[in-house]
């Protein structure tokens, strides 16, 4: 912006020239009257009218603070300009103002949510802020002080032992065989489930009071018997339980004379020995056996017999299945897993034992033998995951087991107990049963 030229008002000379220099600064003075009202100058006039120095507006603001700093209330008079000459002053523009932008809060829009499933996050609490102050004192954040019912309910569990106790984790006994593609790892637990099932449709009943001829012992005697044939041919163990369960269906559907007992445990032997074994044996090596008692022609016939009466139902889950898996769960070594087949034939050749189901009969084997050798726990997180039972629910299949394994030495038939005397069998069979279960089946 240009400056303003201040003309001085006492102008010497003649009327006429000081007419036109009237009307000459009249003129002026319309076609500047537009600067003035800009509001950038503020021209003041002393006591005498003389024109002073224009104050703007940062002359005023420093005239306004010297005032306030030396408690002067009179304003400085500005200098004057030389007599007869104008005096140029810069005009100072004013700083450009800035307008407030309105600001408009944009309107809330409702949002609709579709899924019902999704659910809000709840919101978290800031945390409290510490001062200074509290951290020199050393703050500390208030505990929560446990209630008096708390505290009593705490002591009342752990007077009466019910205190939380870690949970024991189940091991994954599958683990090592995900590579091998006969364990079937994929299949496993489904087909041992449909065996849990499956074994109930296939139990011998109490058949003893239907049978004239037959008592237990005659059975205990046919099944030693057939256990000594078993380990002369060095059959398969799936082929020992399978022939045992056969006989065991067949007397619980039909009476069998005495004399033709024998003949039976022969026919369900030929019969199992052709379902589980590679090499089975011939009939004439059965004849052989049996020192002739029976002719081809009887065993052939007896074979027909138990496949018509059992309608050629042979797929069974025997105790075997189960043992397999049960003593896996275990974690065993070779003398656990011996004993535990050496409790499992004993329970073959005791007719009390058809009264458990064959998975029973297994996991009783199994927490027997652990007893037995003098492994803690009796009972384990995975054996109860795998099997389905409590130790509680063992215990008088165990005790059976135990009292069979204590009269086992002196029992007139033999044959289990020497199998499993020997080295190769780690002598399992000469270890003492335990006397816990023991002591409670004589209670």
């Amino acid at each position: 912006m240009a400056s303003r030229v201040v003309l001085p008002q006492n102008v010497e000379g003649n009327n006429n020239g000081g007419i036109k220099q009237k009307n000459a600064a009249e003129g002026q003075g319309r076609n500047r009257k537009a600067l003035n009202d800009i509001g950038n100058l503020v021209t003041i006039r002393d006591v005498e009218g003389k024109l002073q120095r224009p104050i703007t507006r940062s002359f005023g603001a420093k005239l306004l603070a010297n005032a306030q700093a030396g408690g002067d209330n009179k304003i400085k008079k500005a200098a004057p300009g030389v007599a007869g000459k104008a005096v140029v002053v810069p005009v100072v523009p004013k700083p450009p103002t800035k307008r407030a932008v309105p600001t408009t809060k944009p309107k809330s829009v409702e949002v609709i949510e579709i899924s019902p499933d999704t659910e809000d996050k709840k919101q978290e609490k800031p945390e409290k802020l510490v001062t200074q102050n509290e951290r020199s004192v050393g703050y500390k954040k208030k505990k929560k002080v446990p209630s008096m019912t708390a505290l009593l309910t705490a002591r009342s569990k752990a007077a009466c032992g019910l205190t939380n106790k870690p949970k024991e984790q189940v091991v994954d006994i599958d683990a090592s065989d995900v590579d091998n593609e006969l364990a079937v790892v994929e299949y496993v637990e489904d087909i041992y489930t449909f065996y849990k099932i499956a074994e109930n449709e296939s139990r011998p009943c109490d058949y003893m009071n239907s049978q004239p001829e037959i008592n237990e012992k005659m059975r205990a005697i046919l099944v030693d018997w057939l256990i000594e044939v078993h380990n002369r041919f060095e059959l398969m163990p799936e082929t020992l339980y399978l022939t045992i369960n056969l006989v065991d269906r067949f007397l619980s559907s039909k009476s069998v004379p005495r004399r033709e007992l024998q003949l039976l445990g022969i026919g369900a032997m030929l019969i199992a020995c052709k379902y589980e074994e590679i090499w089975a044996p011939e009939v004439n090596d059965f004849v052989s056996i049996s020192e002739r008692a029976y002719s081809n022609e009887q065993i052939l016939k007896m074979e027909k017999a138990i496949l018509g009466q059992l309608e050629w139902y042979i797929t069974v889950p025997t105790p075997y299945v189960f043992l397999s898996r049960y003593i896996k769960a275990s974690i065993p070594d070779g003398e656990m897993e011996n004993l535990v087949y050496f409790l499992s034939e004993l329970a073959l050749m005791h007719y009390g034992s058809i009264s458990f189901c064959p998975s029973m009969v297994a996991a009783s084997a199994v927490y027997v033998a652990r007893l037995t050798l003098f492994k803690a726990p009796g009972w384990t997180e995975t054996l109860r995951t795998h099997t389905g039972f409590s130790e509680s629910q063992l215990m008088d299949c165990a005790k059976m087991l135990a009292n069979l394994h204590s009269v086992a030495p002196g029992h007139k038939l033999q044959t289990v107990y020497k199998k499993y005397s020997k080295p190769e069998k780690c002598a399992v069979a000469m270890c003492s049963p335990p006397m816990s279960l023991l002591v409670l089946s004589s209670s």
